[in-house]
Parts: structure tokens; C-alpha cells; sequence
């Protein structure tokens, strides 16, 4: 009897979760941002939102939510219902970083959210204050050494990728510089472009158009290879071999939101990241457009994990 009664009721949820995807949207769906308009993190999400709003006929609105080096827009998201109409746009710092730096988080990680999609993989840039007197990678090394302990760097919060890269750069030429943490890049850029902040390896998203512009000095990027969008733009590694980051930025929706809607959302992603317009928007500012099945961004990452938690072990960045 147990039997008929459990196939009765695996039978009956299919039949919702279908029905909730063939409905699914009927109404406005958000797309939260745990970090400030202006920054990689909402370009994106406002440039997968206005596909999506196009692609499935009902609006799509960002909503941001910053702080906490994107914990207080992320837990508002893990604790939204779970019924498709609440998705985050998900960072390396929120979902994997966060959860090794603060020693309470008002959200579980690896348990709160059901992974979509990954969206795109996305180097950092390092860029200086136009008055250092500083051109390269090795000019940069140098003037640190020169000025151990004098000056500070900019980061889009306490623990996020933009700062922890910094702190690998100090380890890896044995310098010590000021952490200066902002609400996001864009603010960190203002500081910068003012002269309050001497350099900062963030966002290639947002800091590279401002550093074509020449508001900011770019020296180079923290990817493994040059860049395709930026040729001329030698890496880190060519001047302080090994070293390399790059960060991620993907769509989740909490947990329990019925697996259709999840793959109907993943399945229109890869179709708006596979347009060439999209992708080549993205390429321009230094992203790789990467999307990946919800089982495969799930798996990914879980291999972030553990490479991730031994980098913020090793810089010593804890927050209680």
C-alpha cells in the first residue's frame, strides 16, 4: 500500500513540476544583485535580464542588493520563495569565497541554492592610479618594494576575489599594502580615478572600459593567456610566473524550485549566451561566456571549493 501511495504522490509532483514549467513565467521575475548597479556583476545580470524579458514575453526586473562582500543580497535570495520567480546572480565571492572568510553566514552556500547556469568566466585586471609613476607589472613590483608598506589597494569588499588576489600578489613579491574594501568596483574605480586608492586587481568587466579611456592605468590581466578583446595586454604571470585568478559569475534559484523551471531558465541562457551579439558584448570587456547544465555548473562548483578555501586559509582573511 506504501508503495501505490509513494508512486502516487512521485506521480503527482511530476505533473506539478510540469505544469510549473508549461506556466512558468506568469509574472515579474527578479533577478537579484548582491553587489551595487554599475559593477560586472549587474552589467551582466542586466544584459541576460533584457534577453530573457524578450525571450519569455513577461518582465524581468534587477533588483540590488549589496553589502558584506555580496552576503546580504545573496541570503535575501537563499531564504525567497522557491517557485522560479526569485533568481540570483550568483559571484565566486558570494556562493563559494564567503563561506571559508565569515564565521557566520545568514545563508548555507552549498545547500541554499539550486545551481542554473554558469553565465561567464572572467579575469581580473590590475590597474594603477594614473599618478604612480609605474607602466608594467615589473615597475609596479619594483615601486611596491621601494614603498613596502606605503601604499593601499581598492577591492570590491572584504574577502571577495578582487581583494584576495591582492593579497596573493603581496605574498608572491613579499610586499604589504592596505586593504581599502569598497561596496563595489565601480566605487573603488571613483577612489581611484581621485587618487585615494594606488591600485587594485578587479573586474576586467568594469575596469576596463574606464582603463581604455585612460581614467586608470591597465598593466596587465590575471588570466593564464593574454585575452583575445585585449591582445597588447601581457598577463600577470608573463612578469611573476604562476600566478593567475579568475573569477565566475553564474544564475541560481533557491532550493526547491522545480527542476523544469530551473532547466527551462538554463536551457534560454546557453540560447542568449550563444547569440554572437551577447557573446561578443561580453568578450569586449574581458568575460568568456560559459554556459553549463545545472548538473555541470553544479559540479563545477564543488571543485571551487576546496581550491578556493585553501587561498583564503593561506591569506589569513577571517571575519567573525
Amino acid at each position: 500500500m506504501r508503495s501505490i501511495v509513494a508512486a502516487l504522490l512521485a506521480l503527482l509532483l511530476a505533473h506539478a513540476a510540469a505544469q510549473a514549467d508549461e506556466v512558468w513565467p506568469q509574472r515579474p521575475v527578479t533577478i537579484v544583485v548582491p553587489f551595487q548597479a554599475g559593477g560586472s556583476a549587474d552589467f551582466l545580470a542586466r544584459l541576460v535580464q533584457q534577453h530573457l524579458q524578450a525571450n519569455l514575453g513577461k518582465p524581468f526586473v534587477v533588483e540590488n542588493r549589496s553589502g558584506a562582500g555580496g552576503s546580504i543580497g545573496t541570503a535575501y535570495a537563499a531564504k525567497a520563495p522557491a517557485d522560479g520567480y526569485t533568481l540570483l546572480l550568483g559571484t565566486l565571492s558570494g556562493n563559494v569565497l564567503n563561506q571559508f572568510v565569515y564565521g557566520k553566514l545568514p545563508y548555507d552556500p552549498e545547500h541554499d541554492f539550486a545551481p542554473i547556469s554558469l553565465l561567464v568566466h572572467l579575469p581580473n585586471l590590475l590597474v594603477v592610479s594614473n599618478r604612480l609613476p609605474v607602466k608594467s607589472v615589473a615597475e609596479l613590483i619594483a615601486y611596491m618594494k621601494a614603498h613596502d608598506g606605503k601604499l593601499n589597494y581598492g577591492s570590491s569588499g572584504i574577502g571577495t576575489s578582487s581583494q584576495l588576489s591582492v593579497v596573493m600578489f603581496d605574498e608572491a613579491i613579499g610586499t604589504h599594502t592596505t586593504h581599502v574594501p569598497f561596496r563595489s568596483t565601480t566605487d573603488e574605480l571613483t577612489a581611484m580615478v581621485s587618487g585615494n586608492v594606488d591600485f587594485a586587481i578587479d573586474s576586467m568587466t568594469t575596469l576596463w572600459p574606464p582603463a581604455q579611456s585612460g581614467l586608470i592605468r591597465a598593466l596587465a590581466v590575471t588570466s593564464a593567456e593574454r585575452l583575445p578583446s585585449a591582445p597588447n595586454l601581457p598577463t600577470v604571470g608573463e612578469t611573476l610566473k604562476g600566478f593567475s585568478v579568475t573569477g565566475w559569475q553564474g544564475l541560481f534559484a533557491p532550493t526547491g524550485t522545480p527542476r523544469p523551471i530551473v532547466d527551462k531558465i538554463a536551457a534560454e541562457v546557453k540560447r542568449i549566451l550563444d547569440t554572437p551579439d551577447v557573446a561578443a558584448a561580453l568578450r569586449k570587456v574581458g568575460g568568456e561566456p560559459a554556459p553549463m547544465s545545472p548538473d555541470a555548473f553544479a559540479a563545477f562548483i564543488a571543485s571551487e571549493r576546496p581550491k578556493w578555501q585553501a587561498v583564503v586559509r593561506a591569506s589569513g582573511v577571517h571575519i567573525d
